[in-house]
């Protein structure tokens, strides 16, 4: 997995701009390299402890990557006040889809791909960009 370093800009400012409440969107690039975000409303009943991504966004986004546009390589989504790992709803939720989560907490970022089996690490690398 690669991640443009400004990804990671993007997503930490992000997190503080919608501090105290969670913020969502997905990653979009090619292959297995992240060069984009699209933020997404967090449409949950409770954003300051959830996150639901708008489903329209979410439809816009893959509509766009079916006819040429970047792909939804994954997710991601903050934790306000906690930690950078997938919590105990994240896990109920995940789908096993093999996509990438970003989850920012505790001024760190940390990047899981959703497989079958449950979240696994990811250590990608960084590159200018």
């Amino acid at each position: 997995m690669i991640i443009d370093r400004h990804i990671q800009v993007q997503l930490v400012a992000q997190t503080a701009s919608a501090f105290p409440l969670e913020c969502c969107g997905m990653l979009l690039g090619r292959g297995e390299r992240i060069t984009a975000i699209q933020p997404a409303p967090n449409v949950h009943l409770s954003p300051a402890t959830h996150f639901e991504i708008e489903p329209a966004a979410l439809i816009n986004a893959h509509r766009a990557a079916r006819i040429g546009g970047l792909e939804v390589i994954g997710y991601y989504h903050s934790h306000p006040g906690g930690t950078a790992q997938p919590s105990a709803t994240d896990r109920a939720h995940a789908t096993g889809d093999g996509r990438v989560w970003a989850i920012i907490g505790e001024g760190n970022i940390g990047w899981w791909r959703d497989t079958p089996s449950g979240f696994v690490a990811l250590s990608p690398r960084s590159i200018a960009g």
